[in-house]
């Protein structure tokens, strides 16, 4: 058996931006994006966002990358959504995603960040937490990629 341990901040938005993330959608979206990702023996440390975008603190096995990661999830959650409700707005993920690495000591602030997510956006200290560790030296560091 092997040993790991690999701390990921994933961000995303939803298709154009839209509003899409209602709380019904919230509540089923958290929970398959949960249940899938333990199908996929990683494990979900806190899942949060608004109604554009979402946040994952996530340790993913080191036998799946990252893009294959977020491509099933980001996959097979909007294909879930669209299959799970008679609503005529399609659920979908806008293409790309940022992503930060960290280290065992930031694992718990960025729980804490992305379950407090609606706070952070309604009093605008969402921006200043990316900004401040992407700048630090032996802090995580965000990358944009396009998936």
């Amino acid at each position: 058996m092997a040993l790991w341990r690999l701390y990921y901040h994933l961000i995303w938005a939803t298709k154009e931006r839209q509003p899409l993330i209602t709380r019904e959608r919230e509540i089923l979206l958290y929970g398959y994006i949960i249940g899938k990702a333990n199908s996929l023996g990683s494990i979900i440390h806190a899942v949060g966002g608004i109604e554009n975008h979402i946040h994952l603190v996530t340790s993913i096995p080191p036998k799946i990358s990252i893009s294959d990661f977020v491509q099933n999830i980001k996959g097979s959650s909007a294909y879930h959504l669209n299959h799970l409700s008679s609503s005529q707005d399609l659920f979908g993920w806008q293409r790309g995603y940022g992503v930060f690495s960290l280290g065992s000591k930031q694992l718990q602030q960025a729980v804490v960040y992305v379950q407090n997510q609606k706070a952070h956006h309604s009093n605008g200290t969402a921006i200043s937490f990316l900004e401040r560790h992407n700048h630090e030296d032996d802090g995580p560091k965000l990358t944009q990629l396009n998936q």
